[in-house]
């Protein structure tokens, strides 16, 4: 690939690359949606990736290519970074790592670059291929001017910067993307950002598998939507606890002030919070604060003409699903005799609450989950922000190929289009390695 890569390079910019940086995409086990919310998530890297080529130029230019040929070619001034938030295009994602290195150092006469991209990701498939390619660009950026940072250093500017383009992440992605080691899945905290190694029990292989629904999360208000939702659930249940509610962005916040275990949460947000939606009217008679500081003071740009909110359902399913990623930890380190079953069970129920309670499923993920399940996988779930996208699925390593030839059978092959596109579509994965930089020998 490596080779191929090189001979596409010569032949677009007339000479050869100088070095080679990659970063993995990743598969999230288990804690969607809730790394936002200041809670630990529990991912793996994949083998598939993001691969630049780079040639650094004296020029203060940098000029972008794709091995895609449905990706245009790019090319822009190093000094003069716009990024366009309305039509989310490859290259702004380069943009955002480049733009978050150049920031971080007060870069002035950044150095010029050509670059050619090359990706095995699926797009828009919940497998984090958009930062998978802001990571790749501050590491190309990092190296080309020759800076060195921390790889949690990295995985903090790269989820900064990934905002620019409008995407309201939480940062599993670009530290699972730099902090990842092959073989092990990972335990990511945040504040500070820490990675402890999570070892999965052998016997069972994960496999991915893509609902051929495209979910592109920057064009989607969706998502933003629900980080919003959270944190009017976080002030409602601070100031009905007598917290500084202003102060309070993310449910983890109120938790930790209170100082009290995720089953006690749950059972405060029984009591604090209705099941029926919430009007903004409501929200603010429950806050006392007017419509106008409402909008002004903590909804977001993009979320001025929303006109309900559920806020019950969205802390339920975040303080369950925190609980579900310690507990999952928690087998993996005791590894009883059941922990496959154990495991399973839990990621039954992360797809249920993401379902029910976060609606961020679609009937074709929900489909393809009972097709896993019933062609036996152990557990079976939405991964990624969802609406489309990829399930992750827990299958016994011994019957991993009638289980592949099975969902073929009743997913892909009864509808062309899935059909085209099965080979990348189904998977088998183990755990990858992080980002990386390799230089031309």
């Amino acid at each position: 690939r490596l080779q191929k890569l090189k001979e596409m390079f010569i032949s677009k910019f007339g000479s050869a690359p100088k070095f080679y940086a990659r970063a993995p995409g990743r598969v999230n086990l288990i804690g969607e949606h809730i790394d936002y919310c200041g809670y630990a998530v529990l991912p793996m890297a994949i083998e598939q990736d993001i691969l630049i080529a780079v040639e650094p130029v004296q020029t203060q230019v940098v000029q972008l290519a794709n091995t895609n040929s449905s990706y245009l070619d790019f090319s822009t001034s190093v000094n003069n970074i716009q990024i366009n938030k309305t039509k989310p295009q490859w290259h702004n994602y380069f943009l955002c790592g480049l733009k978050g290195i150049q920031e971080h150092f007060g870069l002035n006469n950044p150095t010029g670059m050509n670059c050619l991209l090359d990706g095995t990701i699926p797009p828009s498939s919940g497998l984090s291929s958009s930062s998978a390619l802001v990571c790749c660009a501050g590491l190309v950026t990092l190296r080309a001017n020759g800076k060195t940072l921390s790889k949690v250093e990295l995985a903090e500017i790269c989820t900064k910067s990934e905002r620019y383009i409008g995407t309201e992440g939480g940062g599993m992605d670009q530290s699972i993307s730099f902090l990842a080691e092959e073989g092990t899945a990972k335990l990511i905290e945040f504040s500070p950002l820490r990675a402890t190694d999570v070892r999965l029990p052998s016997g069972a292989t994960f496999v991915i598998a893509n609902s051929c629904v495209e979910m592109n999360k920057a064009a989607t208000s969706h998502y933003n939507i629900r980080v919003m939702e959270c944190r009017l659930a976080t002030k409602l249940l601070s100031k009905s606890k007598g917290l500084e509610w202003r102060k309070m962005l993310r449910l983890h916040d109120v938790q930790t002030k209170l100082g009290v275990s995720l089953e006690e949460m749950l059972t405060i947000v029984e009591e604090v919070l209705h099941p029926e939606p919430y009007s903004a009217e409501e929200i603010c008679k429950c806050l006392g604060i007017s419509l106008e500081e409402l909008h002004s003071q903590i909804l977001s740009q993009n979320m001025q003409d929303v006109s309900t909110f559920k806020l019950y359902q969205r802390a339920k399913h975040v303080y369950s699903e925190a609980a579900r990623v310690l507990e999952f930890q928690k087998i993996c380190s005791e590894a009883p005799a059941n922990a496959l079953q154990l495991l399973g069970e839990l990621m039954k129920q992360s797809h249920i609450s993401c379902r029910e309670m976060y609606e961020c499923s679609c009937p074709e993920l929900d489909r393809l989950v009972d097709i896993c399940l019933q062609f036996g996988a152990i557990g079976s779930r939405l991964t990624g922000a969802g609406w489309g996208g990829c399930t992750v699925s827990m299958v016994p390593t011994d019957k991993l190929n009638v289980f592949l030839k099975n969902v073929k059978k009743a997913y892909y092959q009864t509808d062309g289009q899935r059909l085209a596109v099965e080979n990348n579509s189904l998977f088998a994965t183990k755990p990858g390695r992080g980002a990386l930089v390799f230089v031309e020998a």
